[in-house]
């Protein structure tokens, strides 16, 4: 088992530190260019498209698939997990204030990339024999390279994705979830996974319209609540706000001269730990969002491109980053804490005890949310894979490896959620490149035409 896991750890290492940072940082330069600035130009309308799906009741989710907000709630519900309290909180703790502006720079250049992924999740989704809308990556791999590579290269994002999060990754939400709440409440972890357990199983049986319903519901209650929480520790720490930017713009270029107890922080940890937390987190290029984005109910392709740019920018630039500026506001790096230990100690400076219940209600929302999501994900490749009876199953053993997840870390088991992770952004980003010129011809169909006859 230790030689597995050392094993893993060395493929992960040169998946996450190089492998990913030059595929997906060089896909987004590429996209970005290719697309004019994309996340610049169509900011506006997606936000419009956004915040307009907020508080209209139109689109309820049937067969034919959500309306482009909910879709949007369930790619956000997905993105914004307990990666946005401990993922920031471990990229700060090892590569110091710098890692957060590596994240603005991926998270930015993933926006172009999300694009496209949504783009192409519209172009080429299908009706399947239950009747139900479905698409992904596994569609728009086969639509690439036809044959049998496409056909083989399209099995192989499917049956990693199921693995990294329908199972495994689910079992690590389930985990932090359980963490937390013991932590704070003194709650066995068990009974933790149990109860998380049944209510997942509750929302997987009521298919994709209770699953719609559940996160456009939660998504801006749990978003809202943490905002709200955090707000208030920043601003109580006002002071420390210009601290806290010269220390993200110094310490992307010069670590040590801010790095504020991250022993050892340079330049190569806080870009490479920046970087990939940021990528990990909005999951821009990994194959995960598009099955949301797929099932939207738009007029053109661009136009859920548009929703899903806001998505990443939701992700990172507003959730993530205040995680990031909690913890440099109160200076709790030097603490020598990581992951979600350091936000719980960040945010205990100001709330004390509560602290440590405010990060357990937020993790419950935010990694429950993820597990809906990424039950979600998995399940469009179940159906791919074996067929829409096969999903009761897969219902069933994500809500068994819910509850496992809870018992107990497995280093081995988590260690393999994230290289399967990593490697399914491979054949997704294959896909993309292939496809880039019919992103490319989608988004000048829509400016040359669609939006002028509209």
């Amino acid at each position: 088992m230790k030689t597995l896991n050392d094993l893993v750890l060395t493929i992960q290492h040169y998946l996450s530190d190089y492998v990913l940072i030059i595929a997906l940082l060089g896909g987004g330069i590429w996209f970005t260019f290719k697309l004019g600035f994309i996340q610049v130009r169509g900011f506006g309308e997606g936000m419009r498209r956004t915040f307009g799906g907020l508080f209209s009741k139109k689109g309820n989710a049937d067969k034919d698939g959500m309306s482009s907000f909910q879709a949007l709630a369930t790619a956000i519900a997905a993105q914004v997990g307990t990666g946005n309290i401990a993922g920031a909180a471990t990229a700060l703790a090892i590569g110091g204030p710098g890692a957060i502006f590596w994240m603005w720079i991926a998270a930015f250049l993933g926006m172009a990339t999300i694009f496209g992924e949504a783009v192409l999740a519209q172009k080429y989704k299908q009706v399947g024999s239950d009747g139900e809308i479905t698409g992904g990556p596994v569609y728009y791999i086969r639509a690439a390279f036809k044959g049998t590579f496409g056909k083989v290269l399209a099995g192989i994002f499917a049956v990693l994705i199921i693995l990294a999060l329908g199972f495994m990754g689910n079992a690590v939400q389930s985990n932090s979830i359980a963490a937390a709440f013991h932590t704070a409440f003194g709650v066995p972890q068990a009974a933790v996974g149990v109860v998380v357990a049944l209510i997942a199983l509750f929302v997987f049986v009521g298919g994709m319209q209770r699953i719609a319903k559940v996160t456009e519901t939660i998504v801006p209650i749990m978003a809202a609540f943490y905002i709200l929480g955090a707000l208030i520790v920043i601003i109580y720490n006002y002071k420390n706000i210009p601290y806290a930017f010269q220390a993200i713009v110094v310490g992307a270029f010069n670590p040590s001269a801010v790095s504020g107890g991250a022993v050892g922080a340079t330049l190569k940890l806080a870009l490479t730990k920046g970087v990939a937390r940021g990528l990990f987190s909005n999951e821009a290029g990994m194959g995960s969002t598009p099955h949301a984005h797929a099932v939207a109910k738009v007029d053109h392709p661009v136009e859920q491109g548009f929703v899903a740019m806001i998505g990443v920018f939701i992700d990172t630039f507003i959730v993530l980053n205040l995680t990031a500026f909690v913890i440099i506001t109160t200076k709790s790096i030097p603490s020598g804490k990581t992951g979600a230990e350091l936000s719980q100690y960040a945010f205990s400076t100001l709330y004390g005890k509560g602290g440590d219940i405010f990060i357990a209600i937020c993790m419950f929302f935010f990694a429950f949310s993820t597990i809906i999501g990424w039950y979600f994900f998995g399940q469009a490749n179940i159906k791919y894979l074996f067929g829409p009876k096969a999903v009761k199953v897969y219902s069933v053993l994500v809500a068994v490896c819910v509850v496992l997840g809870s018992l107990a870390q497995v280093d081995l088991v988590w260690n393999m959620a994230d290289c399967f992770n990593s490697m399914m952004v491979i054949p997704n980003f294959i896909g993309l490149i292939v496809l880039s010129g019919t992103i490319k011809k989608l988004h000048d169909d829509y400016y040359q035409n669609f939006k002028k006859n509209k």
